[in-house]
């Protein structure tokens, strides 16, 4: 497979990198007259390019007519992400870009645990990992990182334009499915779609309020993980894991309420064994608090 770089040098029918990535190729990759590597101009649009020459800092190709990128999603996606901890954010925007995010743009909110600390050197870094993850997955943008917006106010405040604004919280919500079918683009081209996720301590009440008077539409996530839960089970104290919260039934409740109705769907274990050896008497009282707690759901 030829090798990838963006080049925004792109023109007539001929194309030029420079600095990194004419380094790269030149010197690390070896690369020799007649070689052919894709360009991408940033913008979705590639080019089947051969080598011409080779300058003190450039590279200079010979292209063929551009296409479309088979990569790009047919939406555009903005990520808002609640500031995480330590180096997590990174893994948010690495995987993001993998995912097909197109832009990104750090919050702090009021459970954020990281603190403001030298964003605009962390910024550089960054978009350095946006960059090199974009030529990895092979995307035909480049995903860009935002200097983090203050507070959540700032962030309300940024979501006009958007044809969707969908906000991941744990009590309630519409299903995404339904969301997505009815959202059209504005432009009557690519679908602009903002993502807001929290931090580790997700979200308070009124910003939940504040997203929903600023038109976002709330998407319930929820998920297990098979190793987890047998962590849970293993270290945790089993009056936690029987203290049920309020709160959880009475999301299931609502959608069971809503006058349109509401459909379920559970995807169980790919492991059938996934508890296989934990105390059988602790899951089975743990279970059975969780089916007892439940009942007025089950029973719709």
């Amino acid at each position: 497979m030829p090798h990838r770089y963006f080049t925004t040098e792109i023109s007539n029918g001929t194309a030029t990198l420079r600095g990194a990535d004419a380094h790269h190729l030149s010197r690390v990759m070896r690369g020799k007259l007649g070689d052919t590597v894709i360009l991408c101009d940033g913008n979705a649009v590639e080019y089947t390019a051969t080598i011409t020459g080779f300058g003190p800092e450039t590279v200079e190709f010979s292209v063929e007519p551009g296409y479309p990128s088979a990569a790009e999603p047919s939406v555009e996606v903005t990520l808002f992400v609640g500031y995480p901890k330590q180096d997590k954010l990174e893994q948010v925007i690495r995987h993001g870009v993998e995912l097909g995010c197109t832009h990104f743009v750090p919050f702090f909110s009021r459970y954020c645990v990281a603190a403001p600390k030298k964003e605009e050197q962390k910024n550089e870094r960054y978009n350095r990992i946006a960059f090199e993850a974009a030529k990895q997955c092979g995307r035909g943008v480049l995903p860009d990182v935002a200097l983090p917006l203050p507070n959540f106010g700032a962030l309300c405040r940024s979501l006009e334009g958007y044809d969707l604004v969908l906000f991941c919280y744990e009590l309630g919500g519409a299903p995404l499915r339904q969301l997505l079918a009815d959202a059209k683009p504005a432009n009557g081209q690519r679908l602009k779609i903002a993502l807001i996720t929290g931090a580790e301590g997700g979200f308070a009440a009124e910003e939940a309020e504040m997203a929903a008077k600023a038109g976002a539409k709330t998407v319930v996530v929820r998920w297990e993980d098979d190793k987890l839960t047998r962590l849970n089970m293993e270290l945790a104290d089993e009056k936690d894991l029987t203290a049920m919260k309020p709160y959880e039934l009475r999301s299931y409740l609502d959608y069971a309420e809503d006058p349109d109705g509401c459909c379920t769907l559970a995807i169980h274990a790919e492991d059938p064994e996934a508890l296989a050896g934990l105390d059988a008497g602790k899951l089975n009282r743990v279970n059975l608090a969780r089916r007892t707690f439940m009942k007025p759901w089950q029973e719709y």
